[in-house]
């Protein structure tokens, strides 16, 4: 098939919306879409009409036409294919199919036109991917995002650390301050005593101002001292604002600062890392279950990436603990000696000459498996639509299967054109309903052994069952599927061991249901 352009239109031939994907001409297109509603019947609902040069497969909708224009060689079984998916995809971005709704959202309708054809194209995709395309969910954000909160909140703890250590210095400072100035007033006094044996008009002149004055001042300056050491160690245990400031920032920036910012009065040292080498194990989860909660394809995807902080860790060596890891698929870097990952499980660098870049994470090792065994999922849903007179019930649940926490847990099921939010009869955790993407969004900050099973229940008006899929499932883990470690990060020709940090994270990629 050649499609020529796909074109939204009103009855009377005003164009609304018109994506052209060969090398023609504006002029062309606006003489061939103005002389589409001349050759259109009355009594057609969907079906097409040729010229001597191009084909025009339409569709009509409301007061509306969705028309593709093709060369006459085109496949029309494709084009009518792929004119429904236009119309899905129309009907997705305005609920109310008209000319002002068609005309406010021309910019969001061509893009998702853009993904289903690519130069005249059709593009294997099905409205759901459409969907995530063009909205652009990433998830390497994702993880990004885990790993910085990751590292505040490691700075957060080297915050408290410092803070308790410096307090813990100022009270022994201040200990040791007041102890000699104490010896020192005893002295003083001492002297004081000897000298009045000289005589009482002596005694008289200097005993009271002269021996006492200088041991009142020096206590008054001790306890002026330890008044403002009272008043820094109470702002530095309290120094919220500056702590919540230098997170803040880190969060704004969106790039990985670790500085520990200690108190007022102190030299604070910046480091560019917290340790000179990185380890991040990520594995990416794909799982397609049908509508019946069956297992159709479930693929797990694993990369294990180095990211060097320091001139330290460019030549490195890092040996891996893994276990028996059946149906697994393991890959190497090119430049990762493959014989001594085989022999040893050992990443070490085929050539010294070639350090690891520093700043940037690099993908040392990956991993594969598929499997059809539903055993091996993390959780199973299942939805349970049911008609009962004008109305839907409906009741998704979840069950945990695996040894694993997963957090962050969401679910997304499509549902018909609503005005409000439905009804809600019971839910496990929270919910909230998004009246521009139909959808109602269940959400699960954490499920581990203490709510391994959980369910919502909800009611809309009739509908058909099929229009609640699919279903879509995300959430992410701190344990992987593969049984795979750091042992350890040590420098490629001393052996010295090089202090390092690991990053660990399960991510869905794709999990649904339909």
């Amino acid at each position: 098939m050649v499609v020529l352009a796909a074109s939204v239109l009103t009855k009377s031939g005003k164009v609304l919306v018109s994506r052209q994907y060969k090398d023609v001409s504006r002029i062309r297109i606006e003489g061939l879409l103005s002389a589409f509603p001349k050759l259109v019947g009355t009594a057609q609902q969907h079906t097409y009409v040729e010229t001597d040069a191009v084909r025009y497969v339409y569709q009509p909708v409301e007061n509306l036409y969705i028309v593709l224009v093709t060369n006459k060689q085109s496949n029309i079984l494709q084009d009518i294919d792929t004119l429904r998916m236009l119309s899905k995809l129309i009907s997705e971005y305005c609920h109310l199919v008209n000319e002002e709704n068609v005309s406010n959202k021309a910019f969001e309708i061509i893009f998702a036109f853009d993904e289903v054809l690519s130069l005249g194209q059709r593009e294997s995709v099905n409205l759901q991917q459409v969907k995530q395309y063009t909205e652009m969910d990433s998830h390497e954000e994702k993880l990004h995002k885990l790993i910085i909160q990751s590292k505040i909140k490691d700075t957060k703890d080297i915050m408290k650390k410092k803070a308790m250590e410096i307090d813990r210095n100022k009270l022994e400072k201040m200990k040791d301050a007041g102890m000699s100035q104490m010896m020192g007033a005893m002295g003083g006094m001492k002297t004081a005593v000897a000298n009045s044996s000289l005589g009482s008009a002596m005694t008289d002149d200097f005993y009271p101002e002269a021996s006492f004055k200088p041991t009142q001042d020096v206590f008054a300056e001790d306890k002026k001292k330890a008044s403002s050491w009272g008043k820094k160690g109470m702002v530095l245990g309290k120094s919220k604002s500056s702590a919540n400031s230098f997170l803040e920032s880190l969060k704004a920036e969106g790039d990985v600062i670790e500085t520990s910012t200690l108190a007022a009065g102190t030299t604070a040292k910046p480091m560019a890392n917290v340790e000179p080498v990185t380890v991040f194990l990520e594995e990416k989860l794909n799982v397609h279950l049908g509508q019946d909660g069956a297992l159709q394809n479930m693929e797990i995807q694993g990369t294990v990436m180095l990211e060097v902080n320091t001139d330290e860790g460019t030549l490195i060596k890092v040996p891996l603990t893994m276990g028996e890891n059946p149906g697994f698929q393991f890959k190497t870097h090119p430049n990762i000696d493959k014989n001594a990952f085989h022999s040893d499980k050992v990443l070490s660098l085929k050539d010294l000459d070639r350090p690891y870049p520093i700043g940037s994470a690099l993908g040392v090792l990956k991993w594969r498996m598929q499997s059809n065994d539903e055993s091996k999922l993390p959780i199973l849903v299942n939805c349970w639509p049911s008609l009962s007179g004008r109305e839907t019930y409906v009741s998704v649940e979840y069950e945990k299967t695996a040894d694993m926490d997963l957090q962050q847990f969401s679910l997304a099921i499509p549902l018909p054109s609503l005005r409000e939010a439905p009804q809600v009869n019971h839910v496990d955790g929270s919910y909230r309903f998004d009246q521009r993407q139909r959808v109602l969004l269940w959400e699960v900050d954490i499920i581990d052994d203490s709510n391994r099973n959980g369910s919502i229940e909800l009611i809309v008006p009739s509908t058909d069952p099929s229009s609640f899929y699919p279903i879509e499932v995300n959430f992410v883990a701190e344990k992987t599927y593969c049984d795979v470690d750091v042992g350890g990060v040590f420098h490629a020709t001393t052996e010295e061991p090089i202090k390092f940090g690991s990053r660990r994270a399960l991510v869905v990629d794709s999990f649904s249901l339909q």
